[in-house]
């Protein structure tokens, strides 16, 4: 445990892995004050996303790469859903900032169940011609104050990380805080391999995304 950090690295050799990340959500109390706050931080635009008519919410995308950051908000023109938002959108206040992280899988039966609970169930959600399966708790609140991850099958379809335009911006590192983080590096040691995830004990729960862009480095937290 350096720097106070969970290493997960130890822990998954040799253990099949199931989930990647898919995406890093940024919530926002408006979706135009989430998209200029980004393009400020990253010197680069983001491109143009959908409405999500189940949830009442819209977005904003930017490619990183085999991943993609959204820009999420409640869409003030959408009718209001009959169940809570995903990611926790209905009590969401205070600055742009990010809130969530989704990991992609090809068998979200089998995902969920070895998911921490309250992790689902699974909801089938469209826009335009994506179609797909996540996870959203009955509550919209994920595990761990939203630190756990969401879980999001694409049907066998490409995720809109490959269609987006290639802005030259990366994820370096994800950091995940919260009091029980041995829950969440437990749990990721038999799910996730990747590096860049690294899960701190902290009294507050709090994520922050470390990216590469063409002008360096950049944390948004």
């Amino acid at each position: 445990n350096r720097n106070g950090f969970c290493d997960l690295k130890s822990k998954r050799e040799m253990v099949p892995m199931v989930l990647v990340i898919d995406h890093i959500a940024i919530s926002a109390g408006r979706l135009q004050e989430g998209v200029e706050y980004v393009e400020a931080a990253l010197g680069v635009p983001l491109e143009a996303g959908g409405r999500h008519l189940r949830f009442g919410t819209h977005n904003r995308l930017l490619n990183l790469g085999e991943l993609y950051l959204e820009v999420i908000a409640i869409d003030p023109q959408a009718e209001a859903p009959f169940a809570p938002r995903w990611f926790d959108l209905d009590r969401f206040s205070g600055r742009p900032r990010p809130t969530n992280w989704i990991c992609r899988t090809e068998a979200m039966g089998p995902a969920l169940k070895a998911a921490l609970p309250q992790t689902g169930p699974s909801v089938a959600v469209s826009r335009g011609d994506l179609n797909w399966l996540i996870s959203v708790p009955e509550t919209g609140i994920l595990p761990l104050d939203n630190m756990a991850p969401a879980l999001i099958d694409w049907l066998g379809n490409p995720a809109p990380a490959q269609k987006l335009p290639d802005r030259g911006c990366r994820l370096r590192q994800l950091k995940i805080a919260h009091p029980q983080a041995e829950l969440l590096a437990a749990y990721l040691a038999a799910q996730l391999q990747d590096d860049r995830v690294l899960i701190e004990k902290a009294d507050q729960p709090q994520l922050s995304v470390c990216l590469t862009t063409p002008t360096g480095e950049v944390v948004l937290e």
